[in-house]
């Protein structure tokens, strides 16, 4: 798979993960703080588009995940 695909798999995954746990309504509420996670995933979404840097675009290819052939 491509970094950039798995990027936006664990973005979106981390942004219903955390409003699952944040929201009270949810059957699955656990904190209120875990909604700071949606925060923190959507402003390194909003900086990464504007200046190309994302941390786990770095982690990953580090341990070896390349681009597409």
């Amino acid at each position: 798979m491509i970094v950039e695909r798995i990027i936006r798999i664990v973005a979106g995954a981390l942004i219903l993960i955390s409003l699952a746990l944040g929201l009270p309504q949810s059957p699955l509420y656990f904190s209120q703080y875990f909604l700071w996670l949606t925060v923190f995933v959507g402003a390194n979404l909003f900086q990464s588009g504007f200046t190309t840097f994302c941390p786990l675009e770095i982690i990953l290819k580090k341990i070896g995940v390349g681009k597409a052939k």
